[in-house]
């Protein structure tokens, strides 16, 4: 099993990716977007009582999918 990353670690491969050509980017990000909702246990749909709970991690999804989105 492979060692838990912490949110500076995804932050770092976020800024790595978002370099790359948009359709790599993408594929990248949602792999990264996987990962995280398996760590963190991310529910889907999100709800807001688990926002709340997790301010820097829902933070830190919300940003990979907005920039998957662009």
């Amino acid at each position: 099993m492979a060692a838990k990353k912490s949110l500076a670690d995804y932050q770092s491969e976020y800024e790595d990716i978002i370099f790359a050509d948009r359709p790599k980017r993408d594929m990248l990000l949602t792999g990264l977007l996987r990962e995280m909702e398996k760590q963190f246990k991310i529910p889907i749909p999100r709800n807001k009582e688990w926002e709340r709970e997790n301010p820097e991690i829902a933070a830190m999804y919300r940003k990979l999918l907005i920039t998957r989105s662009l």
